[in-house]
């Protein structure tokens, strides 16, 4: 028997599953929510020189405000004041002249800034005077995360692996909570940045974790349909997060209110099982009957379980590991896991530059940055929806190739598209979005079917972490490439289509338990296990000679 045909026959998607997918749906609302922050507390605000101290002078005694900026501070192309300059005395003559005469020296500013507070009360920049020469700093807390993130991804992967799927969730939601609530507490910008490092680097855990558990307590017809619920819920946490932020304009007190609900997540840990599949091939048997048992009593189908006796188990995984601890070395040791691991990795890879170059180069719909952003989640519920058709349709491999196809011909007919024609380009570029979503959607699901139990979640902190990588590259294309980034994301998005069309389809298909089942070997193993069984039957049936 096969660990499939054991879960179909307890239920593969009953009520016991749907209050796991259910618990693990919420409990990464601050992953996402935590992404997104960098776009709002990062902002830096219209700002110019402080005049402060000219003021306690009294040199502007009956002056307004208006004319203290004119005969203080330069006036730029746009009419705005300068941001990073001011004259080295007041110019008094342009009360009556506004013409401002080039020779007029012109020094930094000498006593701070003053923002413009009408959309944000505080940000990092307002916070640190992180402007003008220290503009790039607020920008770099962005990539400091992802940086966490992408090496999060990969320990976590590790550790889950070696200690199991639920211990090192609850290690997750508890750092990830604490380093978030901690850097509200930062009194400087290079306590923030460690901190917000540290963040990255424990939260991810909870989405690679929560992903590989609901699929390895589902039935074979029903994973697609987890997939999606799963990826919506990057979607939930995307809309609701502008939301949030439109209410709350204090970057200390934003940081605060998305990371204090993962309290919610802490406290239904406790409802959280552990893998079955984990713990048979560990040979914790005993543990997993439990598991399975408490799936069967809350399924209505208790009857199952009596003919199911706890060494009976063992023997659905047939594998030579004894105490073996698997690491990532595994997954290049051996032919196929070699190749299977460098496939996926090049599209996990391609899939997240592609996704968050798109996002972070599409045109503006001229709407506030808050609108903005929900529109931006909004746009993801139709392309993941269908999702769910074509992957029942089409299989994984079509359609993650596929979706990575169309979204390269997106990018394509957008480097064609004259800049001045913005509706046009904003029509592509939204459509381009949506097929990126459709493929990161899917070889999320796809990885987790791909690898097998002993290795799947090395596999998905492996590939987990050249996601972030891209994630870290793909903000800083269009800085250093500028107007050839389009054609650099196009380039890697029709490269990935041709090197997910290599990867086996596993539709309809039992997950792999061992490396066996990826290298085909595992039939060998079998028949060798039974055929020591048989023979042990004959020993033991053999008549005593001497009764």
């Amino acid at each position: 028997m096969k660990f499939e045909d054991l879960l179909s026959e307890i239920n593969g998607f009953g009520r016991f599953q749907k209050i796991v997918l259910c618990i693990n749906f919420f409990g990464r609302f601050s992953l996402g929510c935590h992404f997104l922050l960098g776009n709002f507390i990062a902002v830096i605000p219209s700002h110019h020189c402080s005049i402060s101290s000219l003021d306690a002078d009294e040199i502007f005694e009956n002056l307004t405000q208006e004319e203290r900026l004119t005969v203080s501070i330069p006036v730029q192309d746009d009419g705005t004041p300068a941001s990073c300059h001011m004259f080295s005395y007041p110019q008094f003559h342009l009360l009556s002249n506004s013409s401002s005469p080039s020779e007029v020296a012109l020094v930094q500013c000498q006593n701070g800034w003053e923002y413009d507070n009408s959309m944000f009360i505080s940000t990092l920049a307002t916070q640190w005077d992180l402007v003008c020469d220290k503009r790039a700093l607020s920008r770099l807390t962005t990539t400091i995360f992802f940086i966490g993130v992408m090496f999060g991804a990969a320990a976590f992967g590790s550790l889950s692996a070696m200690f199991g799927r639920k211990p090192m969730l609850l290690v997750s939601h508890m750092l990830g909570m604490g380093f978030g609530l901690c850097s509200t507490f930062s009194s400087s910008f290079v306590m923030f940045a460690v901190l917000r490092f540290f963040t990255g680097f424990t939260i991810t855990g909870s989405v690679i974790i929560s992903t590989i558990l609901n699929v390895e307590w589902v039935s074979i017809e029903h994973r697609k349909l987890v997939g999606v619920i799963d990826s919506l819920s990057w979607t939930f946490a995307f809309m609701s997060f502008p939301l949030i932020a439109y209410f709350i304009r204090e970057w200390r007190w934003l940081t605060v209110a998305i990371s204090l609900p993962t309290v919610t997540a802490i406290i239904t840990w406790w409802w959280v099982p552990e893998s079955a599949r984990w713990l048979i091939a560990n040979g914790r048997v005993d543990k997993a009957h439990y598991y399975l048992h408490k799936c069967a009593v809350m399924n209505r189908k208790q009857e199952v379980t009596v003919s199911i006796k706890p060494e009976n188990l063992a023997k659905i995984i047939v594998t030579d590991r004894g105490n073996r601890k698997y690491s990532y070395l595994d997954l290049v040791r051996t032919p196929k896991m070699r190749r299977l691991t460098l496939l996926t990795g090049i599209t996990w890879f391609a899939v997240a530059t592609v996704a968050y170059g798109i996002s972070f180069n599409i045109s503006s719909f001229g709407l506030n940055m808050y609108l903005t952003q929900f529109v931006y989640g909004a746009i993801e519920i139709p392309a993941k929806m269908s999702n769910y058709y074509l992957l029942d349709k089409f299989g994984r491999r079509v359609t993650q190739a596929g979706s990575l196809l169309f979204v390269g011909i997106s990018l394509m007919i957008n480097i064609f598209i004259p800049k001045d024609q913005w509706v046009g380009r904003t029509v592509v570029a939204v459509l381009g979005k949506g097929f990126a979503v459709a493929a990161f959607c899917t070889i999320v699901l796809y990885s987790s079917e791909l690898y097998p139990t002993v290795l799947r979640q090395n596999g998905m902190g492996y590939n987990s972490f050249l996601s972030r990588l891209g994630a870290c590259l793909a903000p800083l294309l269009d800085s250093f490439w500028g107007h050839f980034s389009q054609t650099i994301l196009c380039s890697v998005a029709l490269i990935a289509s041709v090197v997910a069309w290599q990867l086996p389809e596993t539709r309809d298909r039992c997950l792999p338990e061992t490396i066996e089942d990826v290298e085909g070997t595992r039939k060998n193993l079998i028949k060798d296990h039974d055929k020591q069984e048989d023979e042990e039957k004959m020993t033991t049936n053999e008549p005593n000679e001497d009764h």
